[in-house]
């Protein structure tokens, strides 16, 4: 399987396509809007996010709601395109002075504003922010639901959440015995996606702060997957180790500078014989571990265990207060441009890494298993974990 995204910011609509989909999945559409609407929540969001309600169209690959195993194309529409129309226009002929006021040439510090235009030779740098938008990770999420809804007919379940926003921390889930619907019902139970409601009160204190300060905020988030059998991923060659495609597919994500699973960078302040996770056997359950700090990942491939994936994510780069810059065209000093943006977005972030963690399990589930259709796909992971539990 694989997938690709197009549109802009403020172009007419995202695309996206998958390919390698198996057939005959059922597709809840009411699942996915749910989950581009969690993207589109959490408390210091901005105002793009009262003008966007956005609601997935599918155009291709499926017929009355299930999968044909060919290629799928889904489409979100961007409302404020109306706002933008002769500037963004695809195929219409610009408008000089509409244009010019609309011009970035005023690069942010910490975005993709001007190494893009040096790269792809740009005088205009909204031809570069448009695609490097966050607003792109609107279709990653809708992506990640479909596949989601494949990984449930697996009996595997994803789920993203926040863990910290600036200066504030919380406990994270204990990694080893998980109800992902229990801890979903807790972090939906607020805006913040908080394992704790009792915690909101002083998150949203350090991100009020923010806002008065005008500054923007990072954080900290946390996916958790639960289901998965042992031996999903490689040790033989380097693009195959699951950890490090997990840990592209996160990084990937707009602001993300750093990933880790289990205990994380903690576990280089650890002894060895602290930092690994003892094996025991029942005739149950088969091959299992005493604790987690590995994240469930050993030599590249999953372990049985619960994975634990870490990430952190950077402050907005729009400052509400204008960093120093130059002016591309004339190379004077300058304040950076300011774009319409969050206070926070970690919360988004938690949706998003959700996604892109579902993406990347069907595509190594896919590759590992093959099938053309769900039930095969079924009926090979079936035979596989009884396998497993019979070494």
């Amino acid at each position: 399987m694989r997938y690709m995204t197009a549109g802009e910011s403020h172009g007419p609509q995202l695309t996206g396509i998958i390919e390698g989909f198996p057939a005959g999945l059922s597709i809840d559409i009411d699942l996915i809007n749910q989950r581009l609407a969690q993207r589109q929540g959490g408390y210091g969001r901005g105002q793009r996010m009262q003008i966007e309600t956005d609601q997935v169209e599918i155009m291709g690959g499926v017929r009355h709601l299930v999968t044909l195993g060919a290629p799928i194309c889904l489409v979100i529409q961007n409302r404020d395109h109306a706002n933008w129309g002769a500037i963004m226009a695809p195929t219409e002929p610009g408008d000089a002075v509409q244009d010019r006021k609309r011009a970035v040439t005023t690069p942010r510090p910490g975005h993709a504003d001007l190494v893009g235009g040096l790269k792809y030779q740009q005088t205009d740098l909204r031809n570069v922010l448009e695609r490097s938008s966050a607003r792109e990770t609107a279709m990653r999420v809708a992506i990640g639901a479909l596949c989601e809804q494949l990984l449930a007919q697996l009996d595997i379940s994803v789920l993203g959440y926040v863990t910290g926003i600036g200066s504030f921390t919380t406990q994270p889930a204990q990694s080893l015995a998980l109800d992902l619907v229990e801890l979903r019902a807790k972090i939906e139970h607020n805006d913040l996606r908080l394992l704790n409601d009792s915690d909101c009160q002083s998150t949203i204190a350090v991100i009020e702060a923010a806002k008065a300060a005008r500054h923007t905020l990072g954080g900290t988030v946390q996916v958790l997957a639960t289901g998965l059998p042992a031996g999903l991923g490689d040790y033989t060659t380097a693009g195959s180790k699951l950890d490090g495609r997990l840990a592209q597919s996160i990084s990937s994500i707009n602001a993300i500078k750093g990933v880790s699973f289990g205990d994380g960078f903690a576990l280089g302040q650890l002894a060895g014989n602290q930092a690994q996770d003892p094996i025991e056997w029942t005739a149950a359950t088969g091959y299992t571990r005493t604790s987690n700090h590995l994240g469930g990942l050993e030599g590249g491939m999953t372990n049985g265990l619960p994975l634990v994936i870490n990430a952190v994510m950077k402050p907005i780069p729009t400052q509400m207060k204008p960093l120093a810059t130059v002016e591309i065209n004339q190379h004077q000093k300058a304040a950076a441009s300011t774009e319409r943006s969050d206070v926070v977005a970690v919360t988004a972030a938690s949706v998003v890494a959700e996604a892109m963690t579902a993406i990347t399990l069907c595509e190594v589930i896919l590759e590992a298993f093959g099938g053309q259709t769900v039930s095969r796909i079924q009926s090979r992971m079936k035979a596989y974990r009884q396998e497993l539990l019979e070494r």
